[in-house]
């Protein structure tokens, strides 16, 4: 009767941490990456004039770049990172990279070049409800 109690734990267990393994891919059938999981966020969308960004690097309004949150953008280990956004009331979807942090903003928001936030909505709306989550890294639109 144990036996069968610690098989009926055990199995269960090894088969649970192969599914939270995460999957070698081949990216030019020879080198390898792993998959992450894709987390989607969700949050309010505004838009900033860009200038010199938190990544170093200097943008203009008419790119397509954001702001993350400071809680994720942390020491910039996102930067250069494209997110795809959608624009949950009309499904309107884009393609930005990221370059800067928002201080303001909450952990699912985004601050969008006025070049962004027009392929989703228009400027006087002033702020959409958005989701979003990252590309993997090294991806481009």
């Amino acid at each position: 009767m144990v036996r069968l109690s610690a098989l009926l734990v055990v199995i269960p267990t090894l088969l649970a941490s192969t599914f939270a393994t995460p999957v070698p891919v081949s990216t030019n059938g020879t080198e390898f990456e792993l998959l992450e999981k894709r987390v989607t966020h969700t949050g309010r969308g505004t838009f900033y004039y860009t200038g010199l960004g938190a990544c170093g690097w200097t943008n203009h309004d008419s790119e397509a770049v954001i702001a993350i949150s400071s809680s994720i953008f942390g020491k910039g280990g996102n930067c250069g990172q494209y997110v795809q956004i959608t624009n949950t009331k009309n499904k309107k979807t884009t393609f930005a990279k990221t370059v800067d942090s928002c201080p303001g903003c909450g952990s699912g928001d985004l601050d969008m070049s006025p070049s962004t936030f027009q392929k989703l909505g228009t400027l006087d709306q002033g702020v959409l409800s958005i989701s979003w989550h990252f590309q993997a890294k090294g991806w481009k639109p």
